[in-house]
């Protein structure tokens, strides 16, 4: 059922209105002795889960005895990213998620019906792997916080993908991130029903439950201003809550453009990121939009590694971002790939399928990634000092820009909170 929804394409909710509008939800749920909070992590801070759990805690207090935040395969969070998140959250309710170590599997989504709704793109079980806190842990409630946006792996971010993957285990997150790869990126950003929706709404239906997970979801993006603006939030525990919210994330994080993009510009905040395993939101967030020899320049003046894992990292130097098939010839060639679906998935979202140009340029610092590594995996190399002298991102605004010389550009001033297409790319 849905415990409490609010939102709209001109609605602006304040932090007081999130608050009172959990509370409202969290009352109807009637008394709850031990309560988990599985927000997402430190990469999704302009979510409102930081307040979210925040209020969490202050509704529950001492009921609130662990926050589980939903790394999957992410850096765990700092001390100093935990506080500018959570705010006045006690830090000892915080537990580390370990995607390789710390899962059990509660059954499986049978391949026969991940062939199916994947239309044959692969043939195999797929794990329903959650971390083991959620189910030893004695838990009346598990409130699952995050943000519905578009998203590469599964269509639209949140909902069940915030337990399946955020907390789930290697095999799960790697089988699950390839099922989106191998039947194709493009069919599914955007879109509420895809594939991998299916295999996790089997898992939460026939597998999963007897979890008692509630799902308090935003709809976040940017106004008209170019500000963060609050324009939902869903509160439930089922389908029908998380539809309601990527209805209006479609109408918010999703623009349509009515010609094809020749170049665009996208900035990556530097407290945001620090690899192109997360910054390759600039490469699959726009790529419907992009023009057939295009140019995407992406200004990452904080990236120092290409996956936040270290074993991944080395997988994505080892083959590069060179395309769909030659990256399924690399799966079935090599043997580190295959136990790295993830990892192969990661490799086609970051390429352009040959189609359009992408130049990444890195900071200056020693722990910046050179340009011998940047052009080591597939990219083109900018120098930031001469990409930002003409591209400036302290004067350019979201959208069309014409320079002075009257050059046209498309500028972007965070990739993770929308997704960009060219209308004759896109079918609703």
């Amino acid at each position: 059922m849905i415990y409490y929804e609010k939102g709209t394409t001109d609605a602006a909710l304040s932090a007081e209105d999130l608050k009172k509008g959990l509370f409202e939800a969290l009352e109807k749920m009637g008394q709850k002795q031990k309560v988990l909070a599985v927000p997402p992590d430190y990469t999704r801070l302009p979510s409102r889960a930081g307040e979210l759990t925040e209020f969490v805690w202050e509704y529950f207090g001492e009921r609130l005895t662990d926050i589980l935040p939903a790394l999957g395969t992410h850096t765990p969070m700092t001390e100093k990213q935990i506080s500018h998140m959570f705010g006045a959250t006690p830090k000892h309710l915080f537990r580390e998620h370990d995607w390789r170590n710390d899962v059990v599997t509660l059954g499986t989504v049978p391949a026969e019906f991940v062939k199916e709704v994947s239309d044959g793109a692969v043939n195999y079980d797929w794990p329903v792997q959650v971390n083991k806190l959620l189910v030893e842990g004695g838990f009346d409630l598990i409130l699952s916080i995050g943000q519905v946006v578009p998203h590469e792996v599964v269509g639209m971010a949140n909902y069940n993908k915030n337990i399946f993957v955020g907390t789930g285990g290697s095999e799960g997150i790697n089988k699950s991130h390839f099922i989106g790869a191998a039947y194709g990126m493009e069919k599914m950003m955007g879109r509420a029903d895809t594939p991998v929706r299916k295999i996790f709404n089997y898992a939460s239906e026939k597998v999963s439950a007897d979890l008692p997970i509630v799902y308090v979801q935003t709809v976040v993006g940017l106004n008209k201003q170019g500000r963060l603006q609050t324009y939902g939030l869903f509160v439930g525990d089922d389908y029908s809550v998380f539809d309601k919210a990527a209805k209006l994330s479609l109408l918010v994080n999703f623009e349509m453009v009515n010609k094809p993009l020749k170049k665009v510009v996208v900035w990556l905040d530097p407290t945001e990121f620090k690899s192109t395993w997360l910054g390759n939101k600039s490469v699959y967030r726009t790529r419907m939009a992009l023009a057939d020899d295009g140019e995407l320049i992406v200004l990452a003046p904080a990236l120092k590694e290409f996956g936040e894992d270290a074993q991944i990292d080395a997988l994505i130097r080892k083959y590069g971002y060179h395309g769909t098939p030659h990256t399924l010839k690399m799966v079935k060639e090599n043997e580190d790939l295959q136990k790295n679906l993830g990892a192969a998935a990661h490799l086609i979202h970051g390429s352009s399928e040959g189609r359009f140009s992408i130049t990444y340029c890195p900071g200056k610092e020693k722990e910046n990634l050179t340009r011998r590594e940047i052009e080591s995996v597939g990219f083109i190399y900018g120098d930031f000092d001469e990409i930002t002298a003409r591209y400036n991102p302290e004067t350019l605004k979201d959208g069309f820009n014409t320079l002075p010389d009257g050059e046209e550009i498309f500028y972007i001033s965070n990739p993770a909170i929308g997704l960009w297409a060219y209308k004759d790319r896109f079918e609703f």
